[in-house]
């Protein structure tokens, strides 16, 4: 078996995005047919796939790895097909399927460069073999969570604010890692497809390789809790192509007053007052209110409202409006409306083609109490609260 050059190794198995060269192969395609016939000659002589498994040799673990992402890359597929005698593209030798290891590149890759010493790459004279490396009390396994009922309140509320808009959840693979190295107690992930709570992290140690690393206590919403490495965490998180992490509305507000310098514009909510001389407005002009959110200009936005259905074909006043960065519209709408469901104003009038309209964005509901809720949505506990009509007032949900 020839040396292995590392770094041909790395950009072999992650440099797929060069374009082609017209006429001959380029160098990238080179390399892959003979990264492809280094598997083949170990299948030759071992009579069988490469495997995974922490039991395995460095560079049959490697050649597994390696072939697990010539499988998954379709055109590294068509380019070695022609190659293929053995099948071991299409799985139609017997191959032997990937354990429950975490296979980590950049340690196997480590562990070669230790493995060189003096001599040739493939006398592994100074290599621990992994099992021996990571001791048994490491390798973390899910188990029932004696204490879920504490922790099941938790993953509810959650999921109440992520569907009031109040959390929202950001896509793991667009985090840098510095950001992903800085996991807290507290903090809420999907991954494979099950709402994560970090229940608790141990203190920082270094690995081998002086990397930190610590111990993670892992409540999961299906009733089942782990002890994994905050980096086989990670791991998990960044292989998983919906992971997610859950926004905490604790770390700031859902939208300032004032924009900052990395803020993006989003719109603003606006509370308008309506000149309508419809019996039921005007019988309860300073509590009807219209509670809506706009992304463009508010001039336009009621511009021609005596024409339009849902300003009840009235011009109207704003009295209040704020201002909203980085917020979805939508969800923040959604949510305001539900808080005020209750006082919805059930009112009926005619378009200017004679038609019945049911305008629903209409709340008998005081200004006060609207600059409140604006508040709670902004400190994240207005999913605490509900409007009472009766008393005017938020009241605490379930009291």
């Amino acid at each position: 078996m020839s040396d292995i050059d590392l770094d041909q190794l790395r950009s072999e198995l992650d440099d797929f995005a060069e374009p082609e060269k017209k006429g001959g192969r380029s160098p990238r395609e080179e390399r892959v047919i003979a990264g492809f016939e280094e598997i083949q000659r170990f299948v030759e002589k071992k009579g069988r796939a490469p495997q995974h498994g922490e039991d395995r040799d460095i560079f049959e673990r490697l050649y597994a790895v390696r072939l697990d992402r010539l499988r998954a890359l379709e055109e590294c597929r068509s380019l070695l097909a022609p190659f293929d005698h053995q099948g071991l593209l299409s799985g139609t030798k017997a191959l032997a399927a990937a354990s429950s290891e975490t296979v980590d590149e950049a340690e196997l890759l480590a562990e070669l460069k230790g493995a060189a010493g003096d001599g040739a790459i493939t006398e592994l004279r100074h290599v621990r073999k992994s099992v021996a490396k990571r001791p048994a009390e490491e390798i973390a396994n899910r188990t029932v969570c004696e204490e879920f009922e504490t922790f099941k309140p938790l993953f509810e509320q959650v999921k109440r604010e992520l569907k009031s808009g109040v959390r929202h959840t950001l896509p793991v693979k667009n985090m840098d890692e510095i950001k992903m190295a800085e996991i807290q107690k507290g903090e809420y992930f999907i991954v494979g497809g099950q709402l994560a709570y970090i229940a608790e992290v141990g203190e920082d140690f270094k690995t081998q390789y002086d990397r930190r690393d610590s111990r993670l206590r892992v409540i999961y919403d299906n009733g089942t809790e782990s002890d994994l490495l905050m980096r086989s965490f990670q791991r998990a998180l960044h292989r998983d192509e919906a992971g997610r992490l859950i926004t905490n509305p604790d770390t700031g507000p859902l939208f300032a007053e004032q924009q900052t310098e990395d803020d993006l514009v989003s719109g603003t909510i606006y509370v308008l007052r309506s000149k309508s001389d419809h019996p039921v407005v005007a019988a309860n002009r300073d509590v009807v209110h219209k509670i809506g959110v706009t992304g463009g200009k508010m001039e336009t936005r009621i511009a021609n409202a005596n024409l339009d259905p849902t300003f009840l074909m009235a011009d109207g006043e704003v009295v209040a409006t704020y201002d909203l960065f980085n917020v979805n519209r939508v969800k923040l709408e959604n949510l305001i409306h539900r808080v005020f469901d209750l006082a919805q104003l059930s009112i009926e009038i005619r378009d200017r083609f004679g038609n019945p309209v049911k305008p629903r964005e209409w709340f008998l509901v005081p200004l006060f109490v609207v600059d409140e809720v604006v508040k709670r949505i902004k400190d994240g506990t207005i999913t605490d609260y509900v409007y009472d009509p009766a008393s005017a007032r938020l009241v605490k949900a379930g009291c």
